[in-house]
């Protein structure tokens, strides 16, 4: 299985950087204290920090609405995912526990200020890629039985049957989710070059040692850019 990000992505954003962690052996069963304390404490670091100001000048959130109204998307009705998680503890300094690795993700997410995705490879069919839609595909909202069909020129995370996450790092789908039971993920940690190219290696590093001290998974660290656009997953 590979990942690779489209031409097409490079032609209009030439500085995307994806840092990726590939984990096998993942034990994501269960409750764990230390990744618990992990999540509240980012959570209330970031509360501390994002509170009484406005998220979407945060200097790591600004280049993806930027980003998604040059691709044409109202950052305000589609915030991306980070934005929207920052907004989310703002508001409260909690986030409720869904399991060890959603919650490392989230954790770290806050931490670095950066969208990070999580998909279950053994759900996932054929690649994966980022990719504009030819129109026609079809993504499962989350929490839904109900596929939708996605309309020509959307930058999505997608493998060779489903939509898997819309309008680039906006919201993933219910197909890939990763549910206690999963044991072979892939985490993209997206961003751009000049930008965010340091919190997403730190990122990435830093998951993959938690994932593999705390969840007992073997690991790999892996980079897409311009120079090196597809990479081996599995």
């Amino acid at each position: 299985m590979r990942f690779r990000v489209a031409p097409e992505i490079f032609a209009q954003f030439p500085e995307v950087c994806i840092g990726v962690v590939v984990a096998r052996g993942v034990d994501n069963q269960g409750e764990s204290s230390r990744i618990k304390e992990l999540l509240a404490t980012q959570v209330e670091a970031a509360h501390r920090k994002l509170a009484g100001g406005d998220v979407r000048q945060h200097p790591l959130i600004i280049p993806w609405r930027e980003a998604f109204r040059q691709l044409g998307y109202n950052p305000n009705r589609f915030p991306p995912s980070i934005e929207a998680l920052a907004k989310r503890v703002t508001k409260s300094p909690s986030l409720p526990s869904i399991n060890r690795v959603v919650d490392l993700v989230n954790a770290l997410s806050l931490k670095y200020m950066l969208p990070m995705g999580a998909h279950d490879l053994d759900r996932l069919r054929g690649d994966m890629q980022v990719r504009l839609t030819v129109g026609g595909e079809v993504f499962t909202p989350f929490g839904s039985e109900e596929a939708e069909t996605v309309e020509a020129g959307e930058v999505v995370y997608t493998d060779d049957q489903e939509v898997r996450t819309r309008r680039w790092v906006w919201r993933q789908g219910e197909k890939a989710k990763v549910v206690p039971g999963s044991r072979t993920i892939f985490f993209p940690i997206d961003g751009f070059r000049g930008i965010s190219d340091g919190e997403i290696l730190a990122a990435r590093d830093e998951l993959a040692a938690l994932l593999t001290r705390h969840l007992g998974a073997e690991t790999r660290c892996l980079w897409v850019d311009g120079d090196t656009p597809a990479v081996d997953l599995l």
